[in-house]
Formats: C-alpha cells, sequence, structure tokens
C-alpha cells in the first residue's frame, strides 16, 4: 500500500542546551562523520555480526540525557517545519506550541515509544531518556495507548483518529506506522543487557508485560515496509547525532538492515 507522506524538512540552525546527568550540555555540533563513514565497521556484514557491530557503532560516544532534558530536546528534533513555535505530535500528527507541554489535558508529553515498562528502566539516564524513541504526544493519547504493543486491530481511538486499540495493542496512523517500528528496532540493538540495563528485544508476540520484549515483529517489518522513512523522520535523526545524542537510528539509513536481522 503506498503512503502518502506530508512532513517536509527544513534545517536546524543555532544551539539548544538541555541536561546532561551531572550538568548542562550545549547541543552544538562538532565535526561528525559522513553516514557512511560512520556505519564503516557494519557494512558487508549479516545477521548476527550486523546486529553485534551496529550495537557497537550506535552504543560509542553517545551522550546521555537526564529525563527534564529531554523537554528541550523534543523541541528541537520534532519542531514542526512549518512553524518553529510548534512541535508536531507522534500519534495525533497535531501541530502543537512547544510550551504546552506539561501533564495536563491537552498537554504534550513524552511517549516512550519503546514502553518503560517493558524491561522496568523507568526514565532513568538511559534508555529511559533515549531521544530516538521519545516523541511528543497528546497527554491523554500518551495514557491510551499506556505500555501496550504494537499490532493491527481494535477500535480507532476518538482523540487520535486513524489509530486503533484493544487490550493489548496499539496500531498507530499510517503516517508514522514505519517510524514507530524502526525506533522499535533501534532500541533492540542499543540495548543489549550490557550496560546495567535489561537486554530489550522485540518478539512476535503481544501482551508481554514487564519482560523486555515489545511485539509484534511480523507487523512491524509490515509497518517499516509500509512506510518508509521520509524527510521529518530522516531529518530528526541528522538532529539526534549532530546536535543531542550523536548516534544515529541505523534503520532510518539503512532500511535494509531490518531484513538482515529480523
Amino acid at each position: 500500500m503506498k503512503i502518502t507522506r506530508w512532513k517536509p524538512v527544513t534545517l536546524l540552525c543555532g544551539a539548544v542546551l538541555v541536561a546532561a546527568p551531572t550538568a548542562a550540555v550545549a547541543m552544538a555540533s562538532p565535526a561528525h562523520p559522513t553516514a557512511e563513514d560512520y556505519y564503516q565497521d557494519a557494512l558487508g556484514k549479516t545477521g548476527p555480526e550486523l546486529e553485534a557491530a551496529l550495537h557497537g557503532i550506535i552504543s560509542n560516544g553517545v551522550t546521555t540525557l537526564d529525563y527534564d532534558g529531554v523537554w528541550d530536546a523534543l523541541k528541537v528534533t520534532d519542531e514542526d517545519p512549518n512553524d518553529p513555535a510548534n512541535v508536531v505530535l507522534l500519534y495525533t500528527g497535531r501541530s502543537q506550541a512547544k510550551d504546552t507541554n506539561g501533564g495536563d489535558a491537552d498537554q504534550w508529553n513524552r511517549e516512550h515509544v519503546w514502553a518503560k515498562s517493558h524491561g522496568d528502566f523507568d526514565t532513568v539516564p538511559g534508555p529511559g531518556t533515549d531521544v530516538h524513541h521519545l516523541r511528543p504526544t497528546d497527554v491523554s493519547v500518551n495514557a491510551d495507548r499506556g505500555n501496550k504493543d504494537f499490532d493491527l486491530g481494535g477500535t480507532e481511538s476518538e482523540e487520535a483518529p486513524g489509530n486503533f486499540t484493544d487490550d493489548d495493542s496499539w496500531e498507530p496512523r499510517d503516517e508514522v506506522k514505519g517510524d514507530v517500528a524502526r525506533m522499535i528496532f533501534y532500541m533492540s540493538v542499543r540495548y543489549e543487557g550490557t550496560d546495567g540495563f535489561a537486554d530489550l528485544e522485540v518478539n512476535d508476540q503481544v501482551g508481554n508485560g514487564s519482560a523486555p520484549h515489545i511485539g509484534k515483529l511480523s507487523v512491524l517489518k509490515q509497518w517499516h515496509e509500509q512506510d518508509p522513512p521520509d524527510a521529518f523522520e530522516q531529518r530528526r535523526n541528522e538532529v539526534i547525532f549532530t546536535d543531542v545524542q550523536h548516534n544515529r537510528n541505523p534503520f532510518i539509513d539503512h532500511p535494509e538492515w531490518v531484513e538482515e536481522i529480523w
């Protein structure tokens, strides 16, 4: 199915301050390798060797934010290209003022696409603050998604038409299905249980609860193919690399690697 994507791209200018675990970190733009140089150690590999190489690459030299710093980062990474005073909310697609973040109804908050209870990492620096899978979402829509796995079907969300949910799963709108899949694939490769956090793994089931797993792999792969990376997602990846965490989501840069690993 062909999906018409609407999200354009603009270039980021300037610097923003975000909080790191012990001090504020200026999101300046130091010299960085090109995307292809960045992945040099992974090129030509397949299967477990590719996954291991990517884990090493995206875990190296990462700037780790604290949870307060995520607010400022999202205002940059998810800025509306058509209105720099706003961010674009993941599930609704609504453009909303950056300064309306918080916990009240109709404000936006920080959605953990890999639900933080799946591995019990909460909001501590590391997977709990990794901006590659944290996105601005409407507060009540975020609550409706909760910690559900991803799958097809259910009842359409009244507040976020195009999204569907049932007792154990959430289906995002077509325009961000691939975005969601690639965030999940990133988390599965980035966190392998070697840094004090659980070994996060994508699997082919729902109802994973507090286990460090999220599904449904077969559906996420379909979404990845159905909704390839667009300009908004590519810009976001570049901004995180150059100005925020200094690592990349390899499945945005190399979509073909999903099939090589899973």
